[in-house]
């Protein structure tokens, strides 16, 4: 995979966790049906961006004074 590509899916995923948190707080602190379903996908939209943004670290180049 490029970095490019890399980049843009941590993006979107950055912006899909954004999107969760956004929607959990304006359920508030009460009970509610949604709350579940909205935790459990924002649970794995965080493990999704946490894996690109592992993979995007992997790839960048190390600085030329590390490699030897």
């Amino acid at each position: 995979m490029s970095i490019r590509y890399l980049a843009v899916e941590l993006y979107r995923c950055e912006k899909k966790v954004a999107a969760l948190r956004k929607r959990l707080a304006e359920l508030g602190q009460g009970p509610s049906p949604e709350r579940s379903g909205l935790e459990m996908e924002l649970f794995q939209a965080e493990k999704e961006r946490d894996h690109y943004r592992a993979l995007l670290e992997a790839k960048k180049e190390p600085p030329p004074w590390r490699t030897g």
